[in-house]
């Protein structure tokens, strides 16, 4: 089955960051041509007026907590923590089903495609990512016997779900919650899990002070330099957060090629207290993506929320409206996620998966938009209402006279 999307202003996300004004072929799962021809198709979209992007990648989530929206605010950490682990302690696959259905329709319709997600009971998840259509990049969370929830070692627990066969559209990873709660033991069993199945490893790291001055205390070194010191930073590695970290971890993730996830909003809600050094990682070529953590931590699993407020935080706490960029940030929401994850995701380019969002831009919180400012507007002016379409993997799975469909579905279920 073949899709022309025709006459659309084309934000490529390329290497050259070009904006094309073509027609998009796909055939499949994936884009097989982008220029002025109309290659024979079964199908079309006429994108006259709008534009398409690369959907978006929110590279770390815990979609079954979807759910604990609104339980969890207007709390210190301490007790957000306790909470949260208890709540956790109470899940069933039911609630944690419908709690990921609910947050990937969210994304959904905020035009997020691929997601990174740390939790345990990814089997459930996934689930819910067939059903929805979604790519989820699944990474089962592992931590030490001693603090888990788990049935069973978590290790064994993640390595089961690895080798099980997946959909098209899931991707297995290995996850770690954190070294708070991993010893070494477990950072080298999820390592080797990595090497032996070649999958990519998600964790938190340096997300609170409290996290850091803790083990400094033990281990007379911080997080980052202690995970460089067993061998475990990597290219394999997308680590969340990395609030508080120095020049010297810094400059640690760059030499291992280390992902980072930024996650703003949920810092600013949970007052951690700092903001990631994102100038400082970019002058050191970490590269960096977007998360929007989980609905109890942020509220929304919304990539527009997401990259406003990453800018403007980032460019206030350095004085400075030009620290970061528009077109830095529509990156981390797109090609860096991708390049990120080793997949042929977040670019418009033939070959990569037909990953893609078409937005209506001709409203009014977009207008007037031109060649020259349309990222701009895109970053600090767009939201949900704009997104018109959403294709993953080659198929529509939202168009927005029938993005609200289900929507009382959710009413009255349970979600613990």
């Amino acid at each position: 089955m073949s899709i022309l999307i025709r006459n659309g202003t084309i934000i490529t996300e390329n290497d050259n960051r070009d904006i094309l004004h073509a027609n998009i072929l796909v055939d499949g799962n994936k884009i097989t041509y982008i220029g002025s021809e109309e290659p024979p198709h079964d199908n079309e979209i006429d994108a006259t007026g709008k534009v398409i992007l690369p959907g978006f990648i929110n590279t770390h989530t815990h979609v079954g907590m979807s759910g604990f929206k609104g339980l969890l605010d207007d709390m210190v950490l301490s007790e957000f923590l306790d909470k949260t682990s208890k709540l956790d302690s109470q899940r069933t696959e039911e609630g944690i089903y419908n709690s990921s259905l609910l947050g990937m329709n969210e994304m959904i319709n905020s035009g997020i495609t691929s997601f990174v997600d740390l939790y345990y009971s990814e089997d459930v998840i996934e689930k819910a990512v067939e059903k929805t259509g979604m790519r989820g990049f699944l990474a089962w969370a592992t931590l030490d016997q001693e603090f888990t929830t788990q049935k069973g070692d978590p290790v064994k627990n993640a390595e089961s779900f690895i080798k099980k066969k997946h959909p098209d559209t899931v991707t297995p990873m290995a996850g770690i919650q954190g070294i708070y709660v991993s010893s070494d033991e477990n950072y080298f069993r999820v390592k080797e899990l990595s090497e032996k199945y070649n999958v990519m490893v998600h964790t938190h790291l340096s997300e609170t002070r409290k996290e850091v001055y803790d083990f400094v205390k033990t281990h007379n070194e911080r997080p980052v330099e202690h995970l460089g010191s067993i061998g475990f930073l990597s290219d394999k590695l997308i680590a969340a957060h990395c609030v508080w970290i120095t020049l010297n971890e810094i400059k640690l993730l760059s030499k291992y090629n280390t992902s980072v996830s930024w996650n703003s909003i949920s810092n600013a809600k949970l007052a951690s207290g700092g903001i990631a050094p994102v100038p400082e990682l970019l002058s050191n070529s970490v590269n960096i993506s977007l998360g929007t953590d989980s609905s109890g931590s942020n509220n929304s699993l919304n990539m527009f929320e997401e990259m406003k407020y990453s800018a403007i935080s980032i460019n206030n706490d350095r004085w400075s409206a030009d620290t970061v960029k528009s077109q830095q940030i529509l990156d981390m929401a797109t090609r860096n996620a991708g390049m990120a994850l080793h997949a042929p995701i977040g670019i418009i380019k033939e070959g990569y998966l037909a990953d893609l969002i078409v937005l209506d831009m001709e409203q009014y919180n977009t207008m007037p938009y031109t060649d020259s400012n349309i990222v701009n507007n895109i970053v600090f002016s767009a939201n949900s209402g704009n997104v018109e379409q959403v294709m993953v993997n080659g198929k529509i799975i939202m168009k927005k006279d029938s993005s609200k469909t289900g929507v009382s579905f959710f009413s009255g279920l349970n979600y613990l």
